[in-house]
């Protein structure tokens, strides 16, 4: 099962993605995160991913396929992957559909988190005191990150609707109440990869 995790920054996507990739022996392809590492270790690629991220913005698409097909390569025995935070815009997700093909697999749904916008801002808020995430810490560079999702990532669930991939889940309530929407959700998937 190859699954992509979609929703506004703040959406709590993290933190259900590591729930599921415990539950479904999943393996995770969080760009953000793997973004993250190189940052801190103050890679080449980390200084470049860098002067986009502090800002707010998007770090360009071949910069973070390069990063998703490292990993595609180091976890080839996968029984599938879960995709958080990748991919972020329609040009990010026709060159996914070209990698998974490359390795012949293909994407089999997109779950989408829905939150309003005040409720995300509220969660940055608490994430920037608690995490230190740079981007987190700013009222501009989270505007600037909202204003990149409406734009860039949110024409991604009309893509992935028209495609009959999308599935809609309530991102508001507690974590395991969230995550039960999301079990059902990975159910009606496993259910269809199995008659298919």
């Amino acid at each position: 099962m190859n699954i992509v995790l979609l929703g506004p920054p703040g959406a709590g996507k993290g933190t259900q993605s590591a729930r599921c990739l415990r539950k479904y022996q999943l393996t995770a392809i969080a760009s953000g995160d793997l973004l993250r590492e190189h940052m801190k270790q103050e890679t080449a690629l980390g200084k470049q991913a860098a002067s986009y991220i502090n800002e707010g913005q998007l770090a360009p698409p071949e910069l973070v396929v390069g990063l998703v097909e490292e990993q595609f390569q180091a976890k080839k025995s996968s029984r599938g992957f879960l995709f958080d935070g990748f991919p972020r815009t329609i040009a990010q997700a026709a060159l996914l559909e070209e990698k998974l093909l490359a390795h012949r697999k293909k994407l089999d749904g997109v779950i989408f988190l829905e939150v309003p916008e005040q409720e995300i801002k509220q969660r940055i808020k608490e994430r920037a005191r608690t995490s230190g995430r740079a981007d987190d810490q700013h009222e501009a560079k989270v505007a600037t990150r909202m204003q990149v999702y409406y734009h860039e990532t949110l024409p991604l669930v009309k893509y992935y609707e028209e495609q009959g991939k999308l599935f809609r889940v309530n991102g508001v309530g507690d974590i395991e109440t969230i995550f039960r929407r999301m079990v059902a959700v990975m159910g009606r998937l496993q259910s269809d990869l199995s008659t298919a």
